[in-house]
């Protein structure tokens, strides 16, 4: 019996139609396009407007459209990951409102949280899943509401993020293609430097917190770019060279959209060509779960099957990691 891997059957993605530019972000806090576009490269960022909006209304549309690509209804799903940052609520899971959205009726789930790196995360252990025999469709979702977390009075975080989905549908492949390796690492030492103060069990809601706008996402740039350049460039060189793969090997890079500079890093350290990078993040800002399948989704018609990506992120706490899959389709 040939081995079982995970492949990729389809990818969809969802952005918001609301566009928040450098220009109107610079009415709101001290700053300026030149300043936010030198620094991380982004122009615009979606966000999603609308009361009683959460991040499993980000998924509905772009998971509704993967199946319908797919030719599959929701109730032959046979789990859900859910990959965030921003549930919609503290409990229940986000896996299992979205479940019920989308009338996946057939399927258990749960809500993966690695912050930047969650939906790599998630691939990889949806992957297991599917190797093991034990699942045949198995669902990746990546999305995040930032914009739920992101406090529009401090310049040196609300320039980064916006607000979106990507999903990814994994199912079994005896031919070779689908996830072929991956690294994934965790320091909590990181937790400092990129964070929110307040919210959790350590330090519940009281007006205090409010008051003092504790209850967004907090981070000290300087470092996190430090960590970060290092540690997903060579992470994703690591991959490449247990695979035997070189720099000419690879038809893509996909790494996790947070900083033009860190993306020109990875891409630096692996060797791979800037016409091999994808990047997208001058239109959809840093959209953390959600930013390397929407990457997928995005240049999903100039894959080819077998085409070999590498896969890489780096996320607050700090997490990181990199994966190897060879296209299937």
């Amino acid at each position: 019996m040939s081995k079982i891997t995970a492949a990729i059957t389809a990818v969809n993605g969802y952005a918001p139609d609301y566009i928040l530019t450098n220009h109107e972000l610079s009415q709101m806090v001290d700053t300026n396009d030149e300043w936010i576009t030198s620094r991380t490269g982004i122009k615009e960022r979606r966000i999603l407007k609308g009361e009683g909006l959460g991040t499993s209304d980000l998924a509905v549309p772009a998971v509704l459209g993967l199946l319908k690509k797919r030719g599959i209804g929701a109730d032959e799903i046979d789990l859900i990951i859910f990959c965030t940052t921003t549930p919609d609520m503290p409990f229940p899971a986000t896996a299992n409102l979205f479940a019920h959205k989308i009338g996946a009726i057939n399927a258990w789930g749960f809500d993966l949280q690695a912050a930047c790196s969650g939906f790599l995360f998630g691939l990889a252990t949806g992957a297991q899943f599917i190797e093991t025999g034990k699942h045949k469709k198995v669902l990746i979702v990546g999305a995040d509401k930032m914009s739920s977390i992101v406090d529009y009075q401090d310049r040196a975080t609300c320039i980064i993020f916006g607000d979106g989905c990507g999903a990814a549908l994994l199912e079994p492949n005896t031919e070779g293609y689908g996830v072929i390796d991956s690294i994934l690492k965790s320091d909590g030492s990181g937790i400092p430097f990129l964070h929110m103060k307040a919210g959790g069990s350590v330090k519940p809601a009281t007006h205090e917190t409010i008051d003092a706008r504790e209850h967004y996402a907090y981070q000290e740039g300087k470092a996190v770019f430090k960590f970060a350049v290092t540690n997903m460039a060579d992470v994703a060189a690591e991959v490449m060279e247990r695979n035997n793969l070189t720099a000419e090997d690879i038809a893509w890079l996909v790494p996790h959209q947070a900083n033009k500079r860190i993306i020109d890093a990875t891409a630096a350290r692996t060797g791979v060509s800037a016409d091999k990078v994808i990047v997208n993040i001058e239109r959809y800002g840093n959209t953390t779960n959600a930013t390397i399948p929407l990457c997928l989704w995005e240049w999903e018609d100039k894959f080819k099957k077998g085409d070999n990506l590498i896969l890489a992120a780096f996320g607050g706490g700090f997490t990181w990691g990199s994966l190897y899959l060879k296209w299937a389709y």
